[in-house]
């Protein structure tokens, strides 16, 4: 997975302010795809100060599922726990392909890639392919996480 750049919501003074999604597009569309599977709608939470994602809880075919969506890219995952600093993603068929004409589906298997951050020499890299700035990669060596997941979907401040 290539992680873009201001995917982590994180931006210096000289780079530009990251895009933000539309909030109310990605409700109506998870209300509609929702109901269409007779599900429904048990809590919305927008991005705020402490994320980078909006968070949908669903229940839906007879289980609880958090559905996520980058603020700043249309990259969508499924989750069945989110918590601080911990989120369980997982896959969906059913809702992956609904989801797909709209939003970039990302699967576990790519959210659980782990990340390759090296030291050599002082130096501190991060290996995995990504074109984040510079602030973004002082985050990932403060906050230190392990997953692309976690650098997509994340709780820094």
């Amino acid at each position: 997975m290539n992680l873009p750049n201001r995917v982590t919501g994180f931006y210096s003074s000289i780079d530009n302010k990251p895009n933000d999604i539309d909030e109310n597009h990605f409700k109506n569309i998870c209300f509609n795809l929702v109901r269409k599977n007779h599900g429904k709608i048990l809590k919305t939470d927008e991005a705020n100060l402490a994320t980078n994602f909006l968070k949908l809880k669903v229940d839906i075919f007879n289980r609880e599922i958090y559905v996520l969506l980058n603020a700043h890219y249309p990259f969508l995952a499924f989750a069945s726990t989110v918590e601080f600093q911990h989120i369980n993603f997982i896959d969906d068929l059913v809702l992956s392909k609904d989801f797909m004409p709209f939003y970039k589906v990302l699967s576990k298997e790519e959210l659980n890639e782990p990340l390759d951050i090296r030291k050599s020499k002082g130096e501190v890299s991060l290996e995995n392919k990504n074109k984040l700035n510079s602030s973004e990669l002082e985050q990932i060596f403060y906050w230190k996480p392990k997953t692309v997941g976690e650098v997509m979907f994340n709780f820094w401040d």
